[in-house]
């Protein structure tokens, strides 16, 4: 059985988003061999890279457009996808300032998530950074390594808040497998 999973890294200026393609433990199992003339069936990758990318609103735009840019780019999104699952990167504090439109953006991005009726699943950076490195303190790149890796990739996704929402979607499949 397959499994779309969304991840996004929630961001007012850029939300990233990265989508992968995930087989079950039940379809990658490859019958044996026999005498019988059963065909063989190919071994499939057990996840794959579908998109990813950004919904970028500009820098100078009023809140309110802003946050209207990113509603309607999720509800196309959520078209062209069409998650089972949606992953998302817990709330990080950094700035007051920043916290409050992230925040903001955040909530835009989970009003879209029940209007579809997707499954939502939350996870903080340090638990990305354990699942994909083993250590929950890793920096940047190498989760972006880890990535790329794991997506059997020639190079790190970029911008960084794709790669960012590819790895939150990852954690997922790993947290679902």
């Amino acid at each position: 059985m397959e499994k779309r999973i969304l991840g996004l890294d929630p961001g007012l200026a850029i939300l990233g988003f990265g989508a992968i393609l995930c087989q079950t433990a039940e379809t990658l199992a490859v019958p044996a061999a026999s005498c019988t003339s059963l065909p063989i069936q190919p071994v499939l990758e057990p996840v794959r890279l579908l998109d990813f990318g950004v919904i970028q609103t500009p820098a100078h735009s009023e809140l309110g457009s802003r946050l209207c840019t990113i509603y309607d780019d999720l509800h196309t999104l959520m078209e062209q996808c069409q998650p089972d699952l949606v992953a998302i990167e817990k709330l990080f504090f950094y700035r007051m300032s920043s916290t409050i439109t992230v925040a903001q953006a955040r909530g835009v991005l989970m009003l879209v998530l029940a209007q579809h009726n997707l499954p939502m699943i939350e996870f903080t950076p340090a638990q990305i950074k354990q699942a994909l490195t083993g250590y929950g303190n890793a920096d940047k790149y190498d989760v972006q390594l880890a990535v790329a890796r794991e997506l059997s990739l020639e190079s790190i996704p970029k911008p960084d808040d794709a790669a960012d929402a590819l790895a939150v979607a990852l954690t997922a499949w790993f947290h679902e497998s």
